[in-house]
């Protein structure tokens, strides 16, 4: 099995865009690149299109590799497809860890989630998201609310028992 994005850390992002991606997030990022050797910088991508909230979505090489052969498996010309490749493919960036662990996010990438002078990087086991701290903890907020307001049979923890093995 291998690693997932797990937890939640604040970061300063500087004048220029550029913000450190948590270590422990950097180990998943070295293990989902396929290139990737000691030495060099891991790669993955940042998808900002047709995220349901208002934050970036990273991926590991191996991970959006998957996701890109679920939608290879759908007809060719449908309009669903279409969609998804316009949001996945188009609507996406590949970026590289730098020598220090970093990133630059860019000005459109900074402009479309709210992001100033910090990031809040959040573990979403095969994938994590970026977020302005303010917006991370408006969505947590109302997440908690939802999840507060569930009656029993909705919990969703009890539908991991329908998937074991």
């Amino acid at each position: 099995m291998t690693r997932q994005f797990r937890g939640e850390s604040l970061h300063k992002v500087d004048t220029k865009g550029r913000v450190s991606v948590p270590a422990a997030f950097r180990r998943v990022l070295e293990e989902g690149d396929p290139d990737f050797t000691g030495g060099s910088f891991p790669n993955f991508v940042i998808v900002y299109g047709g995220v349901r909230g208002n934050c970036l979505e990273g991926y590991t090489i191996s991970a959006i590799a998957k996701v890109d052969k679920l939608i290879s498996k759908m007809p060719r010309f449908s309009r669903d497809r279409e969609i998804l490749e316009r949001f996945i493919n188009t609507q996406s960036t590949y970026m590289q860890l730098d020598e220090t662990g970093r990133i630059v996010l860019s000005l459109k990438l900074k402009e479309k989630i709210g992001i100033k002078d910090e990031a809040l990087f959040a573990g979403m086991g095969e994938k994590f998201q970026i977020w302005e701290p303010k917006n991370y903890q408006n969505e947590v907020d109302n997440l908690d609310l939802a999840f507060k307001n569930l009656s029993e049979d909705e919990n969703p923890f009890l539908k991991l028992d329908q998937l074991q093995d």
